[in-house]
């Protein structure tokens, strides 16, 4: 087996996201046609408290009660956003051994780059926050340095340097981006932190970068749309592109209990799903990742469920706004559906 070829689950079977076709991120002919290419990422040893998010891609996959047979219209959006209005494969997971961080984060940036040479967005499914790194770097590969911004969903900064004697760590993605030219400070905003890390001296590094963090606190008292509104402004001048990083544990615990960094007063199930159809919407997405996920501390797949929903909300939002674009129409996806609009989400 080499890196070259389609990898699929490393736990589990080779199950598709709900179903969509298969592709190899290494044979660009295997998925001409794409819009978004679905790669996993199950890694799990950047973690610094409760492990198991290397289980996290396959169950973000298959956790869901409808058929999987690639097709999920949304009622909100009126589109498709696995076929006909949006076009998704699955080039299965990356091979990364938990155990050598430094070789995963590089292979799994050499696979996120290739997707996005072609124009392709990926959509990584972690694993743990490490993977940020690689992820939204082999963005900025296609895109250029610092032309990217990133809009990322945390209950943590993750900006540390150093932990248990590495910079590789799913609590110093951030840092390393920033510190690579991959993604400027002042475009980087952060969305739902809380709790009590990082320090002062973090955050003191955090305030020279020019990085911006919403605050839960913030948030209840501003308003998630309003504070979301401000950060799309800053997110979408002088940068090309946004990369968006959800970190599960934004939610509340009571939303998604398996995480392996749990801490409670975070954003509601449905705040989040809001928040990421808005990004995909109205914001030029070129990369998305989603982490920490960690199966076995879920109940009843709630975290999972959720997960699935988050990736769902994003592709939903990208199919709507390629048909907008494509047709000359606008849409608010906050609008709720209580006139006489058409089955397809026209004005009836």
């Amino acid at each position: 087996m080499t890196l070259s070829e389609r990898y699929g689950p490393q736990f589990g079977p080779d199950t598709t996201f709900l179903g969509v076709p298969r592709c190899t991120w290494s044979e660009p002919s295997t998925y001409a046609d794409a819009d978004v290419v679905i790669l996993g990422a199950p890694f799990d040893g950047g973690t610094s408290h409760r492990p198991g998010t290397r289980f996290g891609p396959q169950h973000i996959r298959t956790t869901c009660y409808l058929p999987q047979r690639g097709s999920r219209p949304s009622l909100a959006l009126r589109v498709d956003g696995l076929q006909g209005d949006l076009t998704v494969y699955d080039a299965g997971d990356v091979e990364m051994y938990s155990g050598d961080a430094e070789r995963s984060v590089r292979d799994l940036r050499k696979a996120v780059s290739a997707v996005a040479r072609t124009g392709t967005v990926p959509l990584v499914l972690g694993g743990d926050h490490t993977i940020a790194w690689p992820d939204a770097a082999g963005v900025a590969e296609h895109v250029g340095a610092g032309r990217v911004s990133m809009i990322h969903f945390d209950a943590h900064a993750d900006t540390g340097d150093v932990a248990f004697g590495s910079l590789v760590g799913h609590g110093q993605p951030m840092r390393r981006l920033i510190e690579s030219g991959a993604v400027r400070g002042d475009r980087f905003l952060q969305l739902g932190l809380r709790g009590y890390w990082p320090g002062p001296e973090t955050l003191a590094w955090m305030a020279e970068q020019g990085m911006r963090s919403y605050e839960m606190t913030e948030i209840v008292a501003r308003g998630l749309d309003t504070c979301l509104t401000e950060a799309f402004e800053i997110a979408t001048d002088d940068c090309d592109a946004v990369f968006l990083s959800v970190d599960i544990d934004v939610c509340d615990p009571g939303h998604a209990p398996g995480t392996g960094t749990p801490e409670p007063g975070g954003l509601t199930a449905r705040q989040l799903l809001d928040a990421v159809r808005r990004i995909a919407y109205e914001l030029p997405v070129a990369g998305v990742d989603l982490v920490e996920v960690s199966p076995p501390y879920d109940h009843a797949d709630i975290t999972s469920a959720l997960a699935n929903r988050v990736v769902l909300e994003a592709l939903s939002g990208l199919a709507r706004r390629r048909r907008d674009a494509r047709d000359g129409t606008t849409w608010d996806p906050r609008r709720p559906l209580l006139d006489g609009r058409t089955s397809d989400g026209r004005e009836g």
